[in-house]
């Protein structure tokens, strides 16, 4: 298994061991220990950079499954959502056609982007997933966005008392994706 995401994935701001990916790798050791966990996620990540380098990481992990966290550095730079939504798709392509069966995980942009914008990026991960029969966590932060006390001290990474939150919002949708 393979996460490929941004900050929100690569334990921004605390060590490791305490990242929602870290606690799904524990989880994982318990409950599936047929599946191991590399976290290929780096801070500050567009959906452009991820693309960039999307082939070489699936042939150097070859993952059964990736869990594709992008889009939030897109969203926070204002850049268009059609763009956001062409790179995903063409990442999501790419690890299906290696053979890994994929689990896209969405974010949200807070309102000050307006409206409009905020909407077509929150609809962006279900009509992708949808259109590329990909599973989909419609929200990482689903359930603790608004405490503050949950997050850093930059009110944007969550903090080490809200990874297990975000490990059950992805739980949920990955179970499926390991079979019997």
């Amino acid at each position: 298994m393979l996460v490929y995401g941004d900050s929100l994935s690569s334990a921004y701001g605390m060590p490791e061991h305490n990242g929602w990916v870290a606690l799904l790798r524990q989880r994982l050791q318990r409950e599936r220990p047929d599946y191991s966990v590399a976290n290929a996620s780096i801070s500050g990540e567009t959906t452009a950079g991820g693309l960039a380098r999307i082939g070489k990481v699936l042939q150097s992990h070859r993952p059964a499954i990736l869990i594709l966290e992008l889009g939030g550095n897109d969203g926070l730079r204002g850049l268009p959502v059609a763009a956001m939504k062409k790179n995903l798709a063409a990442m999501i392509e790419q690890a299906q056609k290696s053979g890994a069966r994929v689990l896209l995980v969405g974010v949200r942009m807070p309102p000050n982007y307006g409206e409009d914008y905020t909407r077509a990026f929150e609809q962006a991960y279900a009509e992708l997933a949808k259109r590329t029969r990909s599973a989909l966590v419609p929200y990482l932060l689903d359930g603790f966005s608004e405490n503050p006390e949950l997050f850093q001290p930059d009110r944007i990474h969550p903090s080490i008392a809200a990874q297990p939150v975000m490990l059950n919002n992805v739980w949920p949708a990955l179970a499926p994706l390991l079979g019997k």
